[in-house]
């Protein structure tokens, strides 16, 4: 006689998880799990980094409320989804100055404070443009700038619905249109920088 054992979804999870974390990953690439899949994404080019830096520049010159801005740090968003802790690394996360948001955090960090996530479109646009923009949404992100590279556009997406998984507001521009960013931030985005 045979016994066999219920599997449980949930230990697959585990599993990539935990293979996820273990992952050594070259210098310069980027290892994310999203909705359930390891995505490792290779060095960007200079035209992300000079996007980056010119908004970067522009937060810190005109936010009506001082920044901190990492790009490098990493967010655990637990809320929803196919697999039960998706790990994603912005290119931008921002939190305003005085929360110390940063301070004392790990490789991976919750999302509870950030402000905005930012990412400038590479070599796999469609997951900044799709699978990203429900995670954040999911994890009730307030807001999640999109510089899109290939389509020439920046989207400001508000308004996160957990339920929907998805922002319920979008506000987009062609390079070169100023972009209105709210408060904490207040002041128009100068997209000609990113042209």
């Amino acid at each position: 006689m045979t016994s066999e054992t219920a599997h449980d979804p949930a230990d697959d999870g585990q599993v990539l998880l935990d293979g996820f974390l273990e992952l050594d990953t070259p210098e310069g690439f980027r290892a994310e799990l999203i909705e359930g899949e390891i995505v490792v994404t290779p060095p960007p080019m200079g035209d992300h980094e000079d996007i980056l830096d010119s908004l970067n520049w522009q937060i810190g010159q005109h936010s009506s409320v001082r920044m901190s801005w990492s790009g490098t740090k990493g967010l655990v968003l637990r809320r929803g989804g196919k697999c039960p802790k998706n790990h994603v690394i912005p290119d931008g996360v921002l939190a305003p100055r005085e929360l110390r948001l940063f301070r004392g955090a790990g490789e991976w960090m919750p999302p509870d404070e950030v402000t905005m996530v930012v990412e400038v479109t590479s070599s796999r646009a469609d997951i900044d443009r799709k699978a990203k923009r429900h995670c954040y949404a999911k994890a009730g992100v307030p807001l999640y700038l999109l510089i899109d590279q290939q389509k020439r556009t920046v989207t400001l997406f508000s308004a996160p619905n957990e339920q929907a998984e998805d922002y319920m507001e979008d506000l987009r521009v062609l390079f070169g249109k100023p972009l209105d960013l709210p408060d904490p931030f207040g002041f128009a985005l100068d997209t000609s920088e990113f042209e």
